[in-house]
């Protein structure tokens, strides 16, 4: 429990600074924070939690970066 909250507190902190982030960045944190409590929750251990975190973020970057992709012509 003092891991997920510690993680929550960490990610509410890098939060608050991603205003300028493009949406591939902020794909990457957010997938990667999750993946990682997935991961921790599935695996209970340290391996799931890193694996959960890799590739959740290497999807979260993946989607956003689409979402950058189809945006960049908008503006």
């Amino acid at each position: 429990m003092k891991k997920i909250l510690v993680i929550l507190t960490i990610a509410a902190g890098l939060g608050s600074g991603c205003a300028g982030m493009s949406n591939a960045s902020n794909g990457a944190l957010a997938g990667g924070l999750i993946g990682a409590l997935a991961g921790q929750a599935m695996g209970d251990n340290t391996k799931g939690t890193l694996i959960g975190a890799g590739v959740g973020a290497a999807v979260g970057y993946g989607v956003g970066n689409e979402i950058d992709k189809s945006r960049q012509g908008n503006y």
